[in-house]
């Protein structure tokens, strides 16, 4: 009967697949899929992906799997990718298995995961920062990989929600500091892999947990060991510093009283350890055994039923599918409709390592090994860094210059190469012998006491960590002979300010000025929504937009604003004086720089907004007074359908739907409401943005310019722009 049942599985779980050939992608899931494509630097190992348009299911996308309409599972497993994750995962509504182990990929791993997924496995990249609190929204996760990355600090308290999970991998990070009390809530654990941290304090949270294998090797766990270890059938301990008191009960194990050292030799198989005797388990497994029997035959049944009402499910969306229009998919409905067991059809639960007893036994890609894997990041590798400042937990993901590379580079930051001016200090082109060209912004500071040197490398640590699409990278610092200098990416020298104001450019299209706003939206999202803590940029204005080959937006600066009180006198005479012509991006609650208020950039970022549809500045003396202050002047004409239209850059005006600048309207006075209360959230704003570019095509008679345009050249061979509002203006 039991082999009967499973038979017409089958047959139903093969004629659902059939279905799913004349699907046709949910429209927010293949965004998503872009979004990531975008992020991972459009590789080409991802054949048949695209940036724009394209169907994921009936293109097949590799590592794609779909079910209906929906995407289901994301396998992009040991391909060698590059960039950082994208921040639209959680739009993915029904996926249940996302695979990037054993990839390049940088960056913090985003705020905005999939909330539906089972099985989450992230391994061998080079992910940094620690795990997002938003873990713990994850109700259904069961099996979890993040080990072999660059995670590191303490583990927040993530783990409440988290139920389900029945396997757990965070081992080879930089992970410090104690165990959260949240460890207590998972209590379906049955493996769990630390080794290789740096944490500390006790392991008594895990004493209650119904664990098989337990390995917590080479880390700084102290005081006593749980007697309750010894019912943990794999078990790894050594490398710690617990305790060897005599004034505890020795264990009783099987075998003769262990010590740290035995206990830290793994069994010489799979085994349980506590195979060597039989006795003690033989009647419980053969009770389990009858007992399963009759469990299997009632689950089976239980089964077809569950997998026969989803093809009549199925079915009956594919006849309907022509008459149903696309908005009408609900993620909602359509999560409690699939037949996950079904579909699936794995007891990841049963399957155990086989390469290394070390690694957790995930089946949801090939196991990894440290022959797989770059050059293994343990606890013991260090970053370079002055000695003094060599107590700091933190790693740093930029490379420390000396002065002398720095000056062969920039041929003695002569006059040549300098870039700009900004409100920090001087910044240099700088070429180096292979050939590589970068940035060096050279910070002039007052004399700075050790504790203000620990600030300014705190700083510089934490910039670092900024990876997105939309941010210029911070690839090095210098701290050498007083010096303090800092090295970005390379962008060229074409800030957003130049583009909408110099008379050398061709006018910047309306479709393109969408794209910019929309870029400079999802990185101040990434900043405030997928950092832990916050990020705020505290000084965002057109100057400090850098525009790439692509004229795609890249922020400067992220986080360096609150270095201002360091800068010598000098360099804040000159920030006083670009104080002037930026205050017009300033929020009326008048934020000091640097203070992680995030509602001041939503403000400031309104205030782009205006700049890019208006064309104008947002101080401008040489208008009339009451157009001096772009905010002030646009606010009472922002509802006002007559004082709008005549609001629009005249080179951009006849572009315009009615339709497309109300929408862009709202979204600007969302952004610049004066009690910050009201302001929305980056994400609602990219969210927004977003829905505006869905829709190029002509609207109320009127002709919109392609969106993708790339027309935008210089008239001059030369540009007369002022190098104050040139390259990384803070």
């Amino acid at each position: 009967m039991a082999n009967q049942g499973f038979f017409l599985i089958a047959i139903l779980y093969w004629a659902i697949l059939a279905l799913q050939s004349s699907a046709i992608t949910d429209e927010i899931e293949v965004q998503a899929l872009q979004d990531l494509y975008r992020s991972l630097n459009s590789p080409v190992q991802l054949k048949h992906w695209k940036i724009e348009g394209g169907d994921p299911c009936e293109e097949s996308w590799i590592g794609v799997e779909c079910f209906g309409s929906s995407i289901f599972n994301l396998k992009l497993h040991g391909l060698n990718l590059t960039g950082y994750l994208g921040y639209q995962l959680s739009n993915l509504k029904n996926l249940k298995h996302l695979d990037m182990s054993s990839n390049n990929i940088e960056g913090a791993i985003p705020y905005n995961l999939p909330l539906n997924v089972t099985i989450l496995n992230l391994a061998g990249n080079r992910f940094t920062q620690s795990i997002p609190s938003s873990l713990e929204s994850m109700k259904h996760l069961r099996h979890l990989n993040m080990s072999h990355n660059l995670l590191s600090g303490p583990l927040g308290a993530v783990f409440n929600g988290l139920e389900n999970l029945k396997e757990m991998d965070l081992s080879f990070n930089n992970f410090t500091g104690d165990l959260p009390t949240s460890f207590r809530y998972l209590m379906n654990l049955t493996g769990l892999f630390l080794q290789s941290n740096q944490f500390t304090g006790s392991v008594i949270f895990l004493a209650d947990l119904p664990l098989y294998d337990l390995n917590i090797e080479d880390n700084d766990f102290s005081g006593v060991i749980p007697e309750k270890f010894q019912n943990i059938h794999n078990l790894w301990i050594g490398g710690n510093k617990f305790e060897k008191a005599t004034d505890y009960p020795p264990w009783k194990f099987p075998s003769d009283i262990p010590n740290e050292q035995n206990i830290s030799s793994p069994p010489a198989t799979n085994l349980s350890a506590f195979s060597s005797h039989p006795s003690q388990i033989t009647e419980v497994h053969n009770k389990k055994r009858s007992h399963a029997a009759g469990i299997a035959l009632m689950v089976s049944g239980i089964t077809l039923v569950a997998a026969c009402a989803a093809l009549v499910v199925v079915v009956q969306k594919h006849r309907l599918r022509g008459k149903t229009p696309r908005s009408s998919f609900n993620g909602e409905d359509s999560t409690k409709s699939l037949p996950i067991s079904t579909v699936q059809g794995i007891d990841y639960s049963s399957m155990t390592a086989e390469d290394s007893p070390r690694m957790s036994p995930f089946s949801s890609s090939p196991m990894i090994t440290p022959s797989r894997l770059p050059p293994i990041r343990t606890k013991t590798m260090k970053s370079s860094r002055r000695r003094s400042f060599s107590s700091s937990k933190m790693p740093i993901c930029a490379k420390a210059y000396t002065v002398s590379e720095l000056q062969i580079a920039t041929n003695s930051f002569s006059e040549e190469n300098l870039i700009g001016e900004g409100s920090l200090g001087s910044v240099y082109r700088a070429e180096f012998p292979d050939g590589t060209i970068l940035a060096v912004k050279n910070i002039n500071t007052v004399p700075l006491s050790i504790i203000e040197e620990q600030q300014f490398f705190d700083v510089i640590q934490n910039a670092s960590r900024l990876k997105h699409p939309n941010i210029v990278t911070l690839i090095g610092y210098c701290m050498e002979h007083g010096q303090h200098l800092i090295v970005y990416e390379f962008i060229r020298n074409l800030s957003l300010h130049e583009a909408l104001h110099c008379v050398a450019y061709k006018p910047l299209s309306w479709g393109l000025r969408l794209r910019i706003a929309l870029g400079i939206a999802r990185a101040l999202n990434y900043m405030h929504s997928s950092c832990d803590p916050p990020v705020a940029h505290s000084n965002l204005k057109a100057a400090n937009i850098l525009l790439d080959e692509e004229l795609m937006p890249r922020v400067c600066d992220c986080g360096l604003a609150i270095l201002r009180p360091l800068a010598s006198n000098t360099v804040k005479l000159k920030a006083s004086e670009m104080a002037i012509a930026d205050s017009g991006y300033i929020a009326p609650e008048h934020v000091q720089p640097g203070t992680a208020n995030t509602k001041a950039d939503v403000y400031a970022f309104g205030v782009l907004l205006l700049e890019l549809l208006t064309g104008r500045r947002p101080i401008d003396n040489s208008r009339p007074k009451t157009e001096q202050s772009l905010v002030r002047w646009a606010s009472s004409r922002l509802h006002d359908s007559a004082s709008l239209g005549q609001m629009i850059d005249p080179a951009i005006s006849r572009t315009l739907s009615s339709k497309s600048l109300s929408r862009y309207a709202d979204i600007i006075s969302m952004c610049i409401q004066p009690e910050q209360e009201f302001r929305p959230p980056m994400s609602e704003i990219v969210e927004s943005l977003m829905c505006m570019l869905q829709k190029p095509s002509a609207v109320d008679g009127i002709e919109t310019t392609d969106i993708f345009e790339r027309s935008f050249r210089s008239t001059n061979s030369r540009f007369f722009g002022s190098p104050t509002l040139s390259y990384y203006s803070v």
